[in-house]
């Protein structure tokens, strides 16, 4: 997968995943790094899925209707690609915190659904349910943080309800932080996600 990486400034420190919206770059989301933690390692990825151009890290079918069997394979393709980039640039696989906005939280969001230990943690910026009916991957004592807008036309106030919901039945430690200015990536919520950070990492 196309990516950046920048080496943690401590060796202790997490890795920051940054995973970007559609039509989104491996690039969009490396202030936000700085924004949450400086001395981090930095692994940003870009969606391996065009959609009219735009990449995404998985297909779908309509606004809001996921492609469910692309969504499981690109799950599937991401966390073997960290566990790959883990071995080449040597870094902790067990500490990795995901940062995602709208498709990125979603693909983000996904990795907790499906594998346990997955991420150490993950900070997700406007997403959706990825999927629904399923067993969900136990994620005991995961911190997930989840920023949302009251009145976001993409992702709508009881997805990130549901969400918080679901994640909270698998054992994570999800909580909701809201905003008011629909879908788009705030300020505001990066300095509460950062705030959110320092508490639990």
């Amino acid at each position: 997968m196309i990516h950046v990486f920048k080496a943690a400034k401590q060796a202790d420190k997490p890795t920051l995943l940054l995973l970007h919206g559609t039509g989104g770059t491996e690039k969009d989301l490396l202030p936000l790094a700085d924004m949450i933690d400086p001395d981090a390692a930095v692994l940003s990825v870009r969606g391996n899925v065009s959609e009219n151009g735009m990449p995404r890290f998985f297909k779908r079918l309509a606004e809001g209707v996921f492609d469910e069997e692309d969504l499981i394979f690109r799950t599937e393709e991401l966390r073997s690609f960290l566990d790959e980039a883990a071995e080449k640039y040597e870094f902790n696989r067990n500490n990795i915190i995901a940062i995602g906005y709208s498709n990125g939280a979603n693909i983000a969001a996904s990795l907790l659904y499906h594998y346990t230990d997955s991420l150490k943690g993950a900070i997700l910026h406007h997403p959706m349910v990825p999927r629904r009916n399923i067993i969900l991957a136990q994620q005991q004592g995961t911190p997930v943080f989840i920023t949302a807008g009251d009145n976001d036309p993409i992702c709508p106030r009881s997805e990130a309800i549901e969400l918080e919901q679901m994640l909270k039945e698998t054992g994570a430690d999800a909580s909701i932080h809201w905003e008011s200015n629909g879908h788009s990536l705030t300020h505001t919520e990066v300095q509460a996600a950062a705030a959110w950070y320092r508490k639990h990492f």
